[in-house]
């Protein structure tokens, strides 16, 4: 159940936001679409793909930090909480925005 719970009147009701998230690679301003735009970002940035955990995600380590970016193997399911954690790992490449 998504949304914001509102209250007026005395009344409480659930408002569905319709507003959609997408991750901002900010040196070019592109919307990040695909994963194959996201893994040539973040090779870019020194990330590879790890391989040997969940099948049912795509992984991807640095070398020179213990960080561990885990996604959903099926795009549809890229929300906002992965888009978050790939800003938090990589800051100043990557934003989140209201569409």
């Amino acid at each position: 159940m998504a949304g914001v719970w509102v209250f007026n009147n005395g009344v409480y009701r659930l408002e569905n936001s319709l507003r959609r998230r997408v991750l901002v690679h900010l040196p070019s301003g592109e919307v990040v679409s695909s994963y194959s735009s996201l893994e040539h970002i973040l090779r870019g940035l020194g990330w590879e793909r790890h391989y040997g955990g969940d099948p049912d995600l795509y992984q991807f380590h640095k070398h020179s930090s213990i960080d561990l970016i885990s996604l959903p193997k099926d795009f549809s399911k890229f929300c906002s909480v992965h888009m978050y954690d790939i800003v938090v790992k990589n800051p100043n490449v990557f934003h989140v925005r209201d569409m």
